[in-house]
Formats: structure tokens, sequence, C-alpha cells
């Protein structure tokens, strides 16, 4: 596979993103890992991915904050974003959370705890081909 698709997973556990991470390159992605939200929108700046495994309860910017930012950003905004979240209450259906108030747009939304399967599953559901 020459050209493989980027993930970036952003998620404040090491050990968790070492996980996906291995599970998602044994799958044929190639993978970057972020481990809070402002460095998730540094490296998505740097170098957009294919798609982002996103957690919702990080430190510095919280996974609402950054699809937020990068949802109405026309640069960013076409970047499947699936969203880990172990605040179930807060996903009213696979496309939409309410948080404070506001509708926010992901592509997929994962219950923690995920496994490598799961998340693996949704990013090819949200990447075409």
């Amino acid at each position: 596979m020459a050209n493989k698709k980027k993930i970036l997973v952003v998620d404040d556990e090491p050990d968790f993103c070492a996980i996906v991470k291995s599970y998602l390159e044994k799958e044929g992605y190639a993978v970057e890992t972020a481990y809070d939200g402002v460095e998730g929108i540094d490296k998505v700046k740097e170098s957009p991915p294919d798609a982002i495994v996103l957690d919702v309860m990080m430190p510095e910017k919280d996974g609402y904050a950054v699809c937020s930012e990068l949802k109405s950003d026309e640069k960013y905004q076409d970047i499947p974003i699936v969203m880990l979240t172990a605040v179930a209450s807060h996903v009213t259906s696979t496309r939409y959370s309410h948080y404070d108030g506001m509708s926010m747009e992901a592509d997929d939304y994962i219950p923690k705890p995920a496994s490598a399967e799961d998340i693996t599953a949704a990013i090819k559901r949200v990447l075409p081909g």
C-alpha cells in the first residue's frame, strides 16, 4: 500500500494511543498521535490527516473544542472525526452530540472504553475507499 491513509489519534492516555496506533498500523494505516487537544490541532495544521480519532475528555483543549475548531475551518472541515466519549449521555445520534447547549458535529461516536477493533471499524465507516 504505497499511499497509506493517515490517521491522527488524539488522546491523553499514552498507553491507549500506543495500542490503537499499533492496531491501525497492522490494518495498513499510517498513524500519528497527540496527547492533548492543542497538540492535536497543531498536528492537523502541520500535516492534515485523512481522519482523526479524538477523545472528548483531555487537558488543555477538550475534544469538543477541537472538533468545533476543525469543523468551523474550511481547510479542515471535511476531515472525518471519530469521537471517543465516556460521557454516553451526550451522544444523541450517530452525527450529533449536545454539549453545553451546542450541537457538535462529528462523523461518528464510539463510547469508551473502546477497543482497537471498534476504532478500526469506525475509521473504515468514515473513510471512503
